[in-house]
């Protein structure tokens, strides 16, 4: 009943000493908000470039082609050779009648041209996906060792390319986003401290009635809690609201299809959640390193 009674006592302390001070707690309230905000822009970046990424290393696949005086049984054997790798996830058959179609319902010209030449020119291929994008090379410098494989295609240049741009966007971001979260945190810290510290000669007299260390810390950490709250609400605001309007306007895309956005719903709470935790913490922390540290306590 005790504890209950402080904490009771330390939360009512917290709200009046946050409106007694109101100009110093509105300065941390800011702080909080405007690093929180950045945070909160790092992680929907960091999320929607990796989201990217792993967009665009879905599509990428490795054409085989199959040479044409293969029996129905060498293409099946090739084929379950190259199931049988791990790296490769999935494998799709393609015969050279149905590339013939789908050329043919595709232009007419081509359709002209493939009924003159009365034999169908075109070959079997399979379209293989890998589980890992950095497996495509490996998985297609052994496909084409198999006997029976006339060429294989993957666009070399082009995929490493994209791998390598992605994977240093990717190390960019998060280092950022780290970065962001420790200044976010060192900001919030240090305004309450001078919140604390201004207040020192109220910390004294608490300790010349006799109260103990819990019980004059305890208001403070409750006061940190409730800025790092209230400060978090204007970017969790902004990110629920921001996110959703700027994922209808550009319609679930940036820039090209092939660059999708994480759909807003759960996303945007999830990264609300991430603030408001930030948000407590540091306040509760920030609060709790100034009390001690400062004044001694």
């Amino acid at each position: 009943m005790k504890l209950l009674r402080i904490i009771r006592r330390s939360i009512r302390d917290g709200f009046k000493s946050i409106v007694r001070n109101f100009g110093l707690s509105f300065a941390s309230i800011m702080c909080t908000t405007i690093t929180l905000i950045l945070v909160a822009l790092s992680i929907i970046c960091a999320v929607n470039v990796e989201h990217a990424t792993k967009s665009i290393e879905s599509e990428l696949s490795i054409i085989v082609y199959l040479k044409s005086d293969l029996t129905e049984e060498d293409i099946n054997n090739i084929e379950t050779d190259i199931r049988s790798r791990s790296a490769v996830e999935s494998l799709t058959t393609k015969t050279k009648d149905e590339w013939k179609l789908e050329l043919e319902e595709s232009d007419e010209e081509l359709k002209t041209v493939l009924d003159y030449l009365g034999d169908n020119p075109l070959m079997n291929t399979f379209v293989v996906y890998v589980n890992d994008v950095t497996e495509l090379k490996d998985t297609a410098e052994y496909i084409k060792s198999i006997t029976g494989v006339e060429t294989v295609k993957y666009g070399e240049s082009m995929v490493e390319t994209v791998i390598t741009i992605f994977d240093i966007l990717e190390k960019v971001v998060v280092v950022i986003v780290i970065a962001l979260i420790l200044v976010t945190a060192f900001l919030i810290s240090n305004t309450i401290k001078l919140t604390i510290f201004s207040r020192r000669s109220e910390i004294e007299i608490m300790r010349l009635v006799g109260a103990s260390n819990g019980a004059i810390k305890l208001p403070f950490v409750v006061e940190g809690f409730i800025i790092g709250i209230i400060g978090s609400i204007i970017p969790i605001c902004i990110t629920i609201y921001g996110y959703v309007i700027l994922h209808s306007r550009l319609h679930g895309h940036l820039f090209t299809n092939v660059l999708t956005l994480v759909k807003p719903f759960n996303f945007v709470f999830y990264v609300s959640i991430v603030l408001l935790i930030i948000g407590a913490l540091v306040g509760m922390l920030g609060s709790l390193k100034a009390v001690r540290k400062y004044l001694k306590i």
